[in-house]
């Protein structure tokens, strides 16, 4: 972050708008053509180029040969090892445990390297991966278990652990444990080895195993938070995956002609680089990992955050890209001695997972003096990652805004009764294109009920302004309904975040017998700080109306419960507060 590496992007010229490069990119012909097709019996754009699966993205990395890929602590692999290694294991999976395409292979483990590599073993056979969440619980993770009827389970020793008093009744051939120690975990299934077993059974070098794959074959089944109840898994497809990825290959093309218009493309930019935070099994995650796979980037890994480490690694390793939760941008942007510290290389910030507070944009825009660009991206584990952009300059002008939609994806903003809403007015937000997952694994009512004629229903209320720009005020049901007036919750936890003393806050809808429903915000104060609730509320009363300002304000040392992807659990607040809550300060 040394000023000699500092410049200004508003004293650049630019010739062309972001959306006349990609109509250029993606028309007839073009690198990224797009092209009207029917799929599952939906109209839709599609990517008329290669990839067509991920196969086909793990096979394209030969060519990076000796390149670095993977970097865990001490541990490093480059793509021909990497490539070495997935090629056996799916041999092995075939082989041993008669995996084939179509059966499900789940991983439950921390975001070790062998996460990838089970991955991209499954890819190659056209097995569908189950990414478990690995902070669930025994039980939990046996629910996916039995719901998506796994063949085999990947566990790290951990997770071995918590399943394996589950395990008796469940149809899983094999269980494979990474980094278990000695010695493996008990288990009743007689299938089970360690990694380093599968490693042994011979090297036949980088060559896959046959497979026949096509493009709206089954890739992931992806589990939802399950915050409002049993988790649901979403079916994505390869044409899924693909199209998230080339969405990604697109825009950072787009930003290389943007730059090379504007004269800032450096002579030798430094090779791509991502520091991994989001959990592969989150959507987020799993998108960093196929990227960095196909574009010949390096993925450095993190046995859990630590804003030091996190760093000192983005020096050592010469990070390029972050993507992350904004409690974690808040982190890395007031890490002590941040700005002595040498972080040239650093060209990108992505949030997501959670709304992102304006402020955070604000200060990404002066600490680094708009030369690392921030993004934004809106999408769910049902969108394939995301579906709506905000990037660079853009977002700097529109902080606020989620972005627009990325190349063919439609959003339509429905109200209650069913048409769609007019410019400005909110209502919900519902999602189409090649990105939207086909339905949720056995369970024919409920992707009924979230899916009409390819048109997924987020759940989150928004509105589309008048130049396309569309910005999500709330989740449908996080809505706080005090006396008839319609209180958005991220409206003003945004205003919070403002409060000098304000470190972390949620708002919620507690019962109210006059009004029907209180707001309620919970605070984590910014340590060394005294700031009241009154204070508090006089802040939030000079920004907002008076029906929108918390009646009762929670401050609590410890942080915020938060699920796996930094998502506020406000089901949870909620149970807390009803019971008596905890330092209730107004």
């Amino acid at each position: 972050m040394r000023a000699a590496h500092r410049r200004r992007s508003s004293e650049m010229a630019v010739t062309r708008t972001r959306e006349q490069v990609i109509d250029e990119l993606t028309s007839a012909g073009g690198p990224f053509q797009i092209v009207e097709q029917t799929v599952h019996g939906v109209p839709m754009r599609v990517y008329a180029v290669p990839p067509r699966t991920l196969r086909d993205v793990l096979a394209s990395t030969a060519q990076f040969g000796d390149t670095p890929f993977l970097v865990y602590q001490e541990e490093r692999w480059t793509f021909s090892e990497h490539l070495r290694i997935v090629a056996g294991v799916a041999r092995h999976f075939r082989d041993a445990f008669g995996v084939a395409k179509g059966d499900r292979v789940a991983i439950a483990m921390r975001n070790y390297p062998e996460w990838a590599m089970a991955f991209w073993a499954c890819q190659a056979l056209g097995a569908v991966t189950v990414p478990l969440n690995a902070w669930w619980t025994g039980p939990e993770l046996a629910y996916a278990l039995r719901d998506s009827e796994a063949k085999v389970v990947v566990a790290d020793g951990e997770r071995a652990e918590r399943i394996r008093p589950e395990l008796d009744g469940l149809a899983v051939a094999a269980v494979v444990v990474v980094r278990a120690g000695s010695p493996v975990p008990g288990t009743p299934v007689p299938g089970i080895l360690r990694w380093e077993d599968v490693l042994a059974t011979g090297d036949g070098g980088t060559e896959l195993p046959e497979a026949d794959i096509d493009t709206d074959d089954d890739a992931t089944i992806m589990y939802t938070s399950g915050t409002t109840g049993a988790p649901k898994g979403a079916i994505a497809t390869h044409r899924n995956h693909c199209t998230n990825f080339l969405n990604t290959m697109l825009g950072g093309a787009v930003g290389l002609v943007l730059a090379a218009e504007s004269g800032a493309a450096q002579a030798a930019p430094p090779p791509l680089c991502a520091l991994q935070t989001f959990p592969f099994f989150h959507i987020a995650g799993l998108t960093g990992l196929y990227t960095y796979t196909g574009v010949g980037g390096k993925l450095v890994l993190m046995y859990r955050w630590n804003t030091e480490e996190a760093v000192r690694l983005i020096e050592t390793e010469h990070v390029t890209a972050l993507a992350m939760v904004p409690t974690l941008v808040r982190r890395l942007l007031e890490a002590p001695g941040l700005a002595s510290r040498e972080l040239s290389s650093l060209a990108g910030i992505a949030s997501g997972g959670a709304p992102v507070p304006p402020d955070l944009i604000t200060r990404i825009e002066a600490d680094f003096d708009r030369k690392v660009s921030p993004v934004n991206g809106y999408g769910l584990t049902e969108t394939t990652s995301a579906v709506i952009a905000n990037v660079g300059e853009r977002y700097f002008e529109h902080p606020d805004s989620v972005g627009r939609p990325v190349p063919g994806t439609d959003v339509r903003v429905v109200d209650a009764g069913g048409p769609d809403a007019r410019t400005g007015d909110i209502g919900e937000l519902w999602v189409r294109g090649p990105n939207v997952v086909r339905g949720y694994w056995n369970r024919p009512a409920e992707t009924s009920e979230a899916f009409t004629d390819g048109w997924f229903h987020t759940g989150d209320l928004g509105y589309i302004d008048a130049d396309g720009y569309v910005y999500v005020v709330d989740r449908l049901k996080d809505v706080v309904i005090r006396g008839g007036e319609n209180v958005y919750c991220a409206e003003v936890e945004n205003v919070l975040f403002q409060h000098p003393a304000v470190f972390d806050a949620a708002v919620i809808g507690l019962p109210d017998p006059e009004f029907g429903e209180e707001v309620a915000a919970v605070i984590q104060p910014r340590p060394g700080t005294a700031a009241g609730a009154d204070d508090i509320r006089a802040f939030v009363a000079g920004r907002l109306a008076a029906f929108k300002v918390p009646t009762r304000i929670v401050l609590r040392d410890e942080p915020l419960p938060r699920n796996a992807v930094g998502k506020v659990l406000k089901r949870e607040l909620r149970g807390q507060l009803a019971d008596g809550g905890r330092h209730p300060a107004g």
